[in-house]
This record gives C-alpha cells, structure tokens and sequence, in this order.
C-alpha cells in the first residue's frame, strides 16, 4: 500500500512536467555536471520553467555550479520547496541535506533509491516546462532508478572526444536504448582549446569522437563544446558561463545544442 502510495505521488508530480532530461555519461571527468547546469539556466533564460534536480547522491556538485551551495530545503506544508536560483531556474540536490560539505554520503543503493524517490515525489516543483536530471557517471544505481521511476525521459550523453570516453558514452547509449530512454543526442565536450596566444587549435583530447560514436550509434549528434579556462572559473564561482561568458565560442556553440534539445523534445 505505501509503495502505491508513493508511486501515484511521484505520477501526480511528474505529472506537472512536461520535459524530463537525464544527463549522464559512461565515465566521469567529462564536463556532465558542467552541461546540466548550463543545460537548466539556459532553459530558464529562454523564458522556460526549469527544475534541476541532482541525483549524483555522492558527489553532488550542482548546487555550487548554480551558485547555491550551502542553501538548505526547506518544508512547505509537508512537502519540499527546491531551492530558487531564479525566477525560472529552481534546484534539488542532496549537498541541501548534509551537514557540511566534506561529509561523504556512504550508502547502499537501496537508501540511494529511497531518496531520489524522496525528490520526485516530495518536491514541490509546480509546473515545469523541463526538468534536468543530473546523474553520476556510470549505469548503475541512479539512472537506472530514475529511468524506472520517471517515465518519458529524454537522455543526452556527455562525453569527450578521445576514445576511452567515447567507448563508454557508448555503453551509456545502450544502456538509454534498453531502459526504454529516448536519446536526445551525444555531446561531445573538451573538443579542442584555441591558444589564446596565438590563435592556433590544439585538439588536447583528440576530435570527432563523439561525433563518431552518434553516427555509429544511429543516434543524434547535439556538437561540440570548446575547452575555456573561463568555463572552469564560472563554474568554480557559481557563474554558468552560458550566462557569465555569453560571448564566447564555448557559450555559442552551447546555445546551438540547446536550440537541437529544444526541436528534439
């Protein structure tokens, strides 16, 4: 009885969203936090109502990307009120939850799953046109519950151009075919550094390797995101640079992917 109890108040929740995004990828160290922040404030900037919720429960990281982190969720008669970065853009992320941010999360899946049942059932999100979803790195215990417990879930797979990261972003493109997940597309992030120097590009991770893999996979390639010094300063500071760096060659061909999940949703 409780768990069709819980089941409906997730339906009744997702049910006042009309998007669902999962960003993951196969391995970590490539940028997936990165584009699910930029991913949401983007959204929210286009006049959309985003939710960015964070299931990454041992490294959750997004918080601080949006500027938030040491915020705490608070109780809105008996439910949960998210987070307000903006007046489009709200967040959910276990680093709301811990008493510092040193403190590690060491759980089993099953306490894993329970809580991010927590967040799609007990958040209060209202109406959303989109929510992200950023989840760890890997196939294992987070995306698979969230496959499972949200249904009609877009999924965009963040990788790097050199071949042990495409060889996993492919893994991840499998693993969305069998759980049911549409796969909005490939990113391919890290893609080459222009010197700042002398203009010349270096292609520090390889090029063409996600690229590669979506055409090989039959899925949508959504391009490529530049290296910038600038990106990892912005996030470090709590700045999408999306927003805090418009201008450049990283926050265009950002907008350009965000353009390809907007027509594809």
């Amino acid at each position: 009885m409780a768990l069709r109890e819980e089941n409906q108040k997730i339906s009744n929740r997702l049910a006042r969203i009309k998007n669902r995004i999962l960003v993951f990828s196969g391995k970590g160290g490539v940028g997936k936090t990165t584009v699910a922040a930029n991913l949401a404030l983007a959204l929210s900037r286009r006049n959309l109502r985003v939710g960015a919720l964070d299931v990454d429960i041992h490294g959750p990281n997004l918080a601080m990307m949006l500027g938030v982190e040491g915020r705490k969720l608070e109780d809105l008669d008996g439910s949960i009120k998210p987070v307000r970065v903006t007046d489009n853009l709200s967040v959910v992320s276990m680093s709301f939850l811990t008493a510092g941010p040193d403190l590690p999360i060491i759980w089993r899946g099953p306490m894993k799953m329970k809580v991010i049942e927590q967040f799609l059932g007990d958040v209060e999100w209202g109406d959303l046109d989109w929510l992200v979803i950023d989840s760890p790195p890997g196939t294992g215990d987070e995306p698979l519950s969230v496959a499972q417990l949200v249904p009609a879930t877009g999924a965009v797979v963040v990788t790097t151009p050199q071949d042990v990261a495409v060889l996993d972003s492919r893994k991840a493109v499998i693993f969305a075919h069998r759980l049911n997940l549409k796969v909005l597309g490939i990113i391919e992030n890290m893609s080459g550094l222009v010197c700042p120097h002398c203009g010349e590009r270096i292609d520090l991770f390889k090029t063409g390797g996600g690229e590669r893999a979506a055409r090989e996979m039959g899925v949508p390639f959504l391009g490529r995101i530049p290296i910038d010094p600038g990106i990892v300063v912005s996030g470090d500071e709590g700045h999408p640079f999306t927003a805090s760096a418009e201008n450049s060659d990283a926050a265009r061909s950002f907008a350009a992917i965000v353009d390809k999940i907007l027509k594809a949703g």
